[in-house]
């Protein structure tokens, strides 16, 4: 998607190839165009200004740490196993909620623990862990579905997205 704007100067590529012959017309293209709009004016908030907009306690460091969202999450897909137990007392039911808590926990778990054994962990090895988490959150849900035939997936749906909402609740208590 282009667009042709009068007055701009040449940006990438596109000025050599759509002058057209004429020097104050220049074609945009989509990114182009947000570089020109984007206001490259950004001030970081001094100390005094995050006080005043987040509350006195915005450099204190949070008290959550992924091990503590990681129990969190086992306690919880605990509670929802026996919540769905009590609702249908079916030995498939709850296994099957328990173990999609599991799902969610497991691979949190090392994730957690591969980041207690970093020193100072970079945004390489965050993204990094989080793709191996997420690999591993796939590969156990295709274990699952493989193996374990009786399995009732609208409990061990809702038993992993509880546990996975658990960051969430998480990222509140600080």
């Amino acid at each position: 998607m282009t667009r042709e704007v009068h007055g701009v100067p040449p940006v990438g590529p596109s000025a050599e190839q759509d002058a057209r012959g004429n020097p104050d017309v220049r074609t945009i293209y989509r990114q182009d165009q947000w570089d020109v709009e984007q206001d490259n004016n950004i001030v970081p908030l001094t100390r005094a200004e995050a006080e005043k907009l987040f509350g006195p306690d915005v450099s204190r460091p949070s008290r959550v740490t992924p091990l503590k969202v990681v129990v969190a999450q086992m306690v919880l897909s605990l509670v929802v196993t026996l919540v769905w137990w009590l609702f249908d007392r079916q030995g498939p039911v709850a296994l099957s909620a328990l173990l999609g808590g599991a799902i969610c926990w497991i691979p949190s778990c090392l994730f957690a623990l591969g980041l207690k054994r970093v020193k100072r962990p970079t945004l390489m090895t965050l993204i990094g862990g989080a793709a191996i988490k997420t690999g591993i959150t796939v590969a156990l849900f295709i274990a699952l579905a493989w193996t374990y035939h009786d399995v009732r997936w609208i409990p061990l749906l809702v038993t992993y997205l509880v546990a996975l909402k658990t960051y969430w609740v998480a990222m509140a208590v600080k």
